[in-house]
């Protein structure tokens, strides 16, 4: 793990999930393959090894840089920004 910049600048409790799997990949028929949550503002992606890569898109839409897993059991959080596990 890596000390990111970006980690200090999201907020505190993190923002509740805005769904529970990722809106665009069932607006498409698509199956995410897994999911993330993005800490900036709570959307719920699938991640780069889904089709679509919607967490990855909404990153260069957004520019919000810090997501974490949003699977069972899982906190490990990605900054796009740096490439790196934070």
């Amino acid at each position: 793990m890596k000390d990111c910049p970006h980690t200090a600048a999201l907020t505190h409790p993190e923002p509740p999930p805005l769904s529970d799997t990722c809106l665009e990949c069932l607006a498409l028929g698509s199956h995410p393959v897994q999911l993330r949550k993005c800490l900036a503002c709570g959307r719920v992606s699938c991640c780069d090894s889904s089709p679509h890569q919607h967490a990855t898109q909404h990153f260069k839409e957004t520019g919000h840089p810090v997501m974490r897993s949003f699977e069972p059991d899982e906190q490990w959080r990605w900054c796009y920004v740096d490439g790196s596990i934070v």
